[in-house]
């Protein structure tokens, strides 16, 4: 058997770094010689979990299975990992040095099959250099003191043309800029997350990792039947249910009125807000409240849900966050307010879904910019495509020409994720964002709205807000 041990010291809370090592994923974060990671059983991670990760070994590539053996919560994590040609033992204690530093001592034991132990023993100095570039990197990753997020040079040169900004919506865009994510390692223990549209697509894969994470979440769904087998699948795939059910349907501004009474009168602050709820409609309708149901679902709705709970999100020891979902369809659509509402005889769903979400973007800016003194920012992402429920549904015609290159629902997701928990998601406000880095919100000149229809978009929400045939309306 050959053993490695390496010892570091880290300036976070004990339980912060057994909450992020216990999860065996990250360990693509931090080891340089994991190319892939999965967690292959349900539930919260516990004894019995196990992962599958695809690793270096020199010029070759090996398979291993991991269990965790062991979890002493907050002290010691043990993981038996079975390959081809060696089993390893990872032995991690954690212990707390007081004024929040914790001391990680990490011991590897390997056991080689086919005689292939003394080959290894004489390859000890290039594995102990391998062992240290992993635990430093542990180091770096716990540090959680990444920049503020900007657009790779790669990403901006790609934006500058349609077929390379497409290009980035695929599944392979999803890979090529993950290669490049840094450490995303912040805890998010006592925050709590209020998410619109968790039911299914993108919103049920972002609920799952926020709960993973630690938050405390409050999903918004619109219809009651689906209550139990949402709570299953959380309960299935993240180890917990969501901590809170709210049941609106955000296409009626009345239950969004009242969803806001609600939330406001049980004055639990929300550190993150996502308004991901959404849906294409193909045919022409009004809601009872007199509205076309895209304007009223995909605007109005995010915008009278979150200036009412701005309360909620304002003063906070660190900014409250905002994140508004919206769609690379919009890159097709200017912004012109009056013809948002499409009338039923040129009424194209996915044209107002495209006009909606635009000005869902243009909104997230002048929210940035009117709520810089109250500590809260504001960012929208697109998902690029993802083969969600509703793409399925809506856009079969789409979904069978892209199939091949579409993204998992959990691919699309990870940057609401992203921008709900990384610390460096913060600093930043009023940009557009795809694959964790900032876009351009314009990919044809023909798209750029003039000012004035930036400056009249708000009075535009409120006085078509305030013409909706709503009891009590003001």
């Amino acid at each position: 058997m050959i053993a490695l041990e390496e010892t570091i010291e880290v300036s976070r809370p004990v339980e912060h770094c057994f909450r992020y090592i216990s999860d065996f994923r990250t360990t693509l974060e931090w080891d340089p010689t994991v190319l892939e990671a999965d967690k292959t059983t349900d539930g919260s991670i516990d004894v019995g979990t196990r992962f599958a990760l695809r690793c270096k070994a020199g010029p070759v590539t090996v398979s291993l299975e991991y269990v965790i053996e062991e979890l002493t919560p907050f002290h010691c994590i043990v993981l038996s990992g079975k390959g081809r040609f060696f089993d390893v033992r990872d032995i991690i204690t954690l212990e707390d040095m007081g004024r929040g530093v914790t001391r990680i001592t990490y011991i590897a034991q390997f056991s080689y099959r086919f005689g292939l132990e003394h080959l290894a023993r004489q390859q000890t100095a290039g594995l102990k250099k391998m062992g240290r570039a992993s635990v430093q990197g542990l180091a770096r990753a716990l540090a959680d003191d990444n920049p503020t997020p900007t657009a790779s040079r790669d990403t901006a040169k790609r934006d500058e043309h349609l077929p390379g900004a497409l290009s980035c919506f695929t599944r392979f865009g999803y890979r090529r800029g993950r290669s490049r994510w840094a450490p995303m390692s912040t805890d998010m223990t006592g925050k709590h997350v209020v998410l619109t549209g968790a039911n299914s697509g993108l919103g049920a894969a972002a609920a799952v990792s926020l709960l993973e994470a630690g938050a405390t979440l409050t999903v918004v769904i619109r219809n009651p039947a689906n209550t139990d087998a949402m709570q299953a699948h959380f309960t299935r795939t993240a180890g917990r249910p969501a901590d809170f059910v709210e049941l609106a349907d955000l296409s009626l501004l009345s239950d969004v009125n009242e969803l806001s009474d609600r939330l406001l009168a049980e004055d639990r602050p929300i550190d993150v807000l996502i308004n991901n709820a959404g849906a294409l409609f193909n045919d022409f309708a009004v809601t009872s409240e007199g509205i076309e149901q895209s304007v009223a679902l995909l605007l109005l709705s995010p915008w009278r849900m979150t200036e009412r709970l701005l309360p909620l999100l304002e003063h906070h020891d660190s900014p409250a966050r905002v994140i508004n979902v919206v769609s690379g369809g919009m890159y097709t659509q200017r912004l012109d307010c009056d013809h948002l509402i499409m009338p039923e005889g040129t009424y194209n769903g996915a044209i107002a879904y495209a006009r909606a979400k635009r000005a869902l973007t243009v909104l997230t800016e002048l929210w940035a910019e009117e709520w810089q003194t109250k500590r809260v920012v504001v960012n929208s992402m697109h998902p690029g495509w993802a083969d969600t429920p509703g793409v399925q549904s809506a856009l079969p015609g789409f979904r069978r020409i892209t199939q091949t290159v579409l993204r998992s629902s959990e691919e699309g997701a990870d940057t609401i994720v992203w921008l709900a928990r990384a610390r460096e998601a913060a600093d930043i406000s009023g940009k557009l964002f795809l694959d964790r880095e900032p876009r351009t919100t314009h990919l044809r000149k023909s798209t750029k709205e003039p000012p004035g229809a930036r400056a009249n978009l708000l009075p535009w929400l409120r006085a078509t807000y305030a013409a909706l045939s709503i009891e009590g309306n003001s």
